[in-house]
């Protein structure tokens, strides 16, 4: 047997301001060159888990922890803060959380300052973690200037150039395109072989991992395991067709659309128009657009040139938390004031708020985030409501919920774009396909005129939907 990196013993953990646990009597090992997916239900307390393998939790949160919990053989507690992390990096499921320094370069340098790494080392140590994950040509580009999705592989990099020997991955797919999600996985097989790295990912999508993970350990919604066995492939989470209901009335019409922004163009010559009720998915590579069409829309990112005409937009971001602005769950779903109580509570349970609804925005788990600035949206009745990646971190129930939610909006006249990389989702909602490539639209397409076009996807580094179907009953 090789040797134990994570040993956990009856480990119970909660916030200081919880009178729940968060996570109830952990016991697991963890073996060198193992790979390990830790999998449950949104705010079941997975990252919460991930943290305390890396030592950020229980200091950085204050929180509360019983048990045994070794790491390489001692004890968790007797290690200095930051002492364990070059050997174990992670890669958090919000990129932006983790980069302190403005251009690429700069971050990975910053990294090995922290390691004591002599200077003179330091420019081939960039060049080679660049070339290995596919990074050269970013080298000198500004990090808040890239999409979410290469903001990953950045975050990335800078786990892997401290050469640890754990990574512990938390969602690190769920911005990435089709298409490359696929060749970092691959990608990270070879790595793993290579350094012999044991690694520890967080996920709900294992249908896309394939055989990657050879391990799974399953939480239940009280943070307790129930599951630790071989990993297993899992299907996707099978969706009901939906029959558009669409209107012809123009509600959001774009003509000539460009954008700049830190001196780069974003977009190009965009015009397209969406009719009330109707579903468009904007779909294409990462860092083709996609996000920058959303801001632009919205108001975050000024036109250069072209014009937007819509009578009231509104927006989920990729970080819903730059959507917050109140200290309660249920008072930032009530802010707009629109939504009569009926309608707020139905919204909080469909959404599975009501049991976070007195929690701070802010400390929830990233999902949950992303279904409180849906509900704050959804409350809000825009006419045109624009999400950017809402499936990231929901599970299989709450994927459901939000396919329900879209659907009867949109019944109801609301029309919605959506980036989106998950194409099951995508076929079962999309009345439209807006493809972007490299800042200028390829065109709109009506949905069922794209899932079989296999030479259009694969140039959108897109993968066919594995067909939408009814419901497993479970989730009925």
């Amino acid at each position: 047997m090789h040797e134990t990196i994570f040993s956990f013993r009856n480990v119970r953990f909660r916030f200081p301001d919880d009178e729940q646990l968060t996570l109830t009597d952990l016991s697991f090992d963890i073996h060198r060159g193992e790979r390990v997916v830790i999998s449950g239900p949104s705010g079941c307390g997975k990252s919460t888990l991930v943290y305390l393998l890396n030592r950020l939790y229980p200091f950085n949160c204050d929180g509360i922890i019983s048990g045994s919990l070794q790491l390489f053989g001692k004890d968790a507690e007797e290690y200095a803060p930051g002492e364990i992390n070059h050997r174990i990096a992670t890669v958090f499921q919000d990129p932006d959380s983790q980069f302190c320094m403005p251009t690429v370069e700069e971050e990975l340098a910053f990294t090995l300052e922290n390691l004591h790494v002599p200077r003179e080392m330091m420019k081939q140590k960039i060049t080679e973690v660049l070339a290995l994950t596919g990074l050269s040509a970013l080298r000198h580009e500004v990090i808040q200037s890239l999409s979410g999705g290469m903001k990953q592989r950045v975050a990335a990099a800078c786990a892997l150039i401290m050469e640890p020997e754990v990574l512990l991955l938390d969602e690190p797919i769920s911005h990435l395109d089709p298409v490359t999600a696929k060749e970092f996985i691959l990608w990270l097989d070879r790595l793993q072989h290579e350094l012999d790295l044991t690694i520890v990912g967080v996920e709900h999508r294992l249908d896309l991992w394939d055989s990657f993970f050879s391990r799974e350990i399953q939480l239940d919604r009280s943070g307790s395991i129930i599951g630790d066995k071989l990993a297993t492939a899992h299907p996707p989470v099978l969706l009901p067709e939906r029959a558009s209901t669409m209107v012809p009335e123009t509600v959001l019409k774009v003509n000539g659309m460009a954008v700049k922004a830190h001196g780069k163009e974003l977009l190009s010559g965009l015009s397209f128009t969406a009719n009330r009720g109707e579903i468009m998915i904007v779909a294409g590579p990462n860092g083709s657009g996609k996000s920058s069409l959303l801001k632009a829309l919205c108001g975050i990112y000024a036109l250069d040139a072209g014009s937007i005409q819509s009578p009231g937009i509104g927006f989920v971001p990729q970080s819903p938390e730059y959507l917050f602005l109140e200290k309660t769950v249920v008072r930032e779903l009530a802010f707009s004031g629109i939504a009569s109580s009926a309608q707020l509570n139905d919204l909080m349970e469909r959404l599975r708020l009501k049991e976070i609804e007195n929690a701070h925005p802010f400390s929830v788990s990233h999902g949950q985030k992303r279904r409180v600035a849906t509900g704050a949206m959804l409350a809000d009745r825009r006419t045109v409501l624009l999400m950017d990646e809402p499936t990231s971190g929901q599970d299989a129930a709450a994927l459901l919920e939000l396919h329900r939610l879209i659907s009867e909006r949109a019944d109801e006249g609301v029309t919605f774009l959506i980036v989106t990389h998950d194409m099951e989702f995508a076929e079962s909602l999309a009345d439209s396909v807006l493809l972007i490539k490299d800042g200028k639209m390829t065109g709109k397409y009506p949905a069922q005129d794209v899932w079989n076009h296999g030479e259009l996807l694969a140039e959108h580094h897109l993968l066919p939907p594995k067909g939408a179907g009814r419901l497993a009953e479970s989730f009925a």
